[in-house]
């Protein structure tokens, strides 16, 4: 039989450097309740989202994830024309055909191998276990991994279950050798007997709309299921890495919701000292963006620093979910 040769890579892998983009419009919950039959009372109790950022005409998917990659790539030292791979994790990126990712890489200057990950809420956490997994197969050196959403564009301002939610922005990070490991093993699945809890339809859009598909939650359904199912995928996560609560410095879940985020935290019983991202208040729910954009807020707020052990989890639609142990990395203008 013919013997085939495979390659080997990094001992270990760690996040080099981070990046971020915010859309320039700040949107309150006043401005959604212009349409909403809502108040900003109702949507601080019920989520406690204060304020979430819109993306102009100008701020498309593919120049927010552009914009935040380039960060990344400046944070980490890292050349376009070194990576590997790039990996974008979107739910919003309107067509099929072509993917955001080689767009992106071609506007970097990069001619890596690209692709979207479609995983939902939990697409960041997805496509940085990808890869960690590709540097240290030897498949590539660098890898870009990137989050980005501009969920405006499929939001039903009437929808008391999501118009309040959902926002739009991006975050980067690149993925490469490290001397010691800065990203743990992934603890990951999916329950599609749920998949109708989160979907896309046409809603309210005509057909004939740029982006005739609207989100659509049954809020009730996954406030139900993620702080008490994702409790025990994260103590897998962090035991999966060799350590206990007590090593964590921060916890970074998908910013879903407040709600989610505190009850989940306590169903964890994090030991006192643990800073907790709730970056959701002021930026709403990012989906596959909100991981890394919370992780930067926490740096720009002085709740977590560089160097820091971090436990991550996101989930989402289909329903998707993944975690893992990572250390904070160096953040672009910080």
């Amino acid at each position: 039989m013919t013997k085939i040769s495979q390659r080997t890579g990094a001992a270990a892998t760690a996040m080099l450097g981070l990046g971020v983009y915010r859309p320039e419009r700040v949107v309150t919950n006043d401005e959604v309740c212009e349409v909403l039959d809502s108040s900003d009372e109702w949507i601080q109790t019920r989520s406690g989202i204060r304020t979430r950022r819109y993306a102009g005409e100008d701020e498309t998917l593919v120049e927010m994830a552009t914009r935040a990659a380039q960060a990344a790539l400046e944070a980490s030292g890292v050349a376009a024309d070194e990576l590997g791979t790039v990996i974008l994790a979107t739910s919003t990126h309107a067509q099929h055909t072509p993917a955001a990712a080689p767009i992106v890489a071609d506007k970097l200057g990069s001619r890596a191998a690209a692709f979207d990950v479609g995983a939902g809420c939990a697409g960041f956490c997805h496509a940085l276990s990808v890869a960690s997994d590709l540097v240290r197969g030897g498949n590539a050196r660098y890898v870009l991994v990137i989050g980005v959403e501009k969920l405006s564009l499929f939001l039903d301002p009437t929808d008391r279950g999501t118009a309040f939610i959902f926002a739009d922005g991006a975050g980067a990070v690149v993925v490469g050798p490290a001397a010691e490991a800065g990203i743990g093993p992934v603890a990951w699945g999916s329950d599609g007997s749920q998949s109708h809890v989160i979907t896309q339809d046409r809603g309210c859009r005509d057909a004939d709309a740029e982006h005739p598909l609207v989100v659509r939650m049954e809020g009730t359904a996954v406030f139900r299921w993620a702080p008490f199912a994702m409790a025990d995928v994260a103590r897998e996560a962090v035991d999966s890495a060799g350590l206990t609560m007590s090593d964590v410095d921060a916890f970074i879940p998908h910013q879903a919701n407040l709600r989610i985020t505190e009850t989940l935290a306590r169903n964890l019983k994090l030991p006192e000292g643990i800073a907790i991202a709730r970056d959701v208040q002021d930026s709403g729910n990012t989906s596959a963006a909100s991981v890394p954009l919370a992780i930067e807020a926490m740096l720009r707020k002085g709740e977590a620093k560089v160097g820091d052990t971090a436990l991550l989890i996101a989930f989402g639609a289909g329903l998707s979910y993944a975690s893992q142990v990572v250390t904070i990395p160096p953040v672009a203008g910080l």
